[in-house]
């Protein structure tokens, strides 16, 4: 994140939640600055004596072109998640310092002095293979770690929340813009809601991770749910084949990245056959491929009329005829 003056005001119920948590004293006025980037929360850098602190607020509606609510309770299975994950991989995801039911939790603050955007990474040409590699063994670990454990799906059981901020934008969304495609892509979506097998992260995303000297750092967290592991290998894997066309110099290296992530991911899967994961991440990858383009999150970097019908060609023929494997869905990539 870009640095700036800690200049902005802080909303008074912010204010008012980091006094009543503790981390701000009375009538100390803290620097404030708002960060960039929040599509679906506000998010505040918030300077407190020596250290910094980011609180984030998750809101009602997002700020997309289309019409996309969800539920703010969100907010509770994000941090929820981080405290979870932590315990499975320590330092995965920053520490939670206070949290308020009404939406809102404060973390610690990670200096981009010491932490790049793996999505900054990759725009510039850097893909590196160590780095996903890193990426699919902590995922593998977290989804180990919670795999058949009734006391977090209990705590996790947000069918609901995961249904209007993850199935809906993409893969029904999708099948309404293609309803030549509808059945495959709704098919995806019940089988994937119907999937409960371990904790997932649900936005494993470049924008999502921080690359660090002790390993990758997940954040944000808010579409938490207890369910398909398969979704967050394929969701993460989905943009690294996306980017591919937004950074087409460092497509071998991408694709590199790609089979690196997964070979690194699968070795972890003990709590069903390897293979029937994979299959799962595989034939829902198209799914994602098309969502990411006429979805209600479609991505913000590719812009070129070809580029997304490229996308469209490749994730029409793999929901046609879906594949078992991610390299055939890798193989198909190429083809194209």
């Amino acid at each position: 994140m870009a640095a700036g003056p800690l200049s902005d005001s802080l909303p008074e119920d912010i204010l008012a939640f980091l006094r009543r948590s503790g981390l701000a004293a009375d009538g100390e006025p803290p620097h404030a600055r708002r960060l960039p980037g929040g599509v679906s929360s506000d998010i505040w850098q918030v300077a407190l004596g020596s250290a910094s602190v980011c609180v984030k607020r998750a809101l009602p509606r997002l700020r997309v072109a289309q019409v996309w609510e969800a539920p703010v309770e969100r907010n509770q299975f994000e941090w929820r998640w981080m405290e979870a994950a932590r315990r499975a991989v320590p330092g995965i995801a920053p520490r939670v310092l206070a949290h308020d039911p009404a939406g809102v939790f404060a973390m610690e603050f990670l200096d981009a002095a010491r932490h790049s955007l793996w999505k900054d990474e990759l725009r510039a040409g850097r893909a590196d293979a160590a780095t996903a590699r890193a990426v699919g063994s902590s995922l593998g670990r977290v989804h180990a770690a919670s795999a058949g454990r009734d006391e977090v799906a209990r705590e996790f059981a947000t069918d609901a929340s995961f249904h209007a901020i993850r199935l809906e934008p993409y893969l029904l969304a999708s099948a309404r813009v293609h309803p030549d495609l509808a059945r495959p892509l709704e098919a995806l979506a019940k089988r994937t809601a119907g999937t409960r097998i371990a904790l997932v992260h649900g936005d494993v995303s470049p924008k999502n991770i921080l690359v660090g000297a002790q390993g990758p750092v997940f954040l944000d967290a808010e579409c938490a749910w207890y369910g398909d592991p398969a979704f967050d290998l394929a969701f993460v894997l989905n943009h690294l084949l996306l980017k591919c066309l937004w950074v087409p110099q460092a497509r071998t290296a991408l694709l590199a990245c790609f089979r690196a992530l997964a070979e690194a991911y699968l070795p972890h899967v003990e709590w069903e056959s390897p293979s029937s994961l994979e299959q799962r991440a595989a034939s829902l990858l198209p799914g994602l491929l098309i969502a990411r383009i006429d979805g209600k999150s479609p991505v913000e970097y590719l812009r070129a009329a070809e580029d997304k019908d490229r996308v469209r060609r490749i994730a029409s023929a793999l929901l046609r005829s879906p594949p078992s494997t991610l390299a055939q869905v890798e193989q198909a990539w190429q083809r194209s």
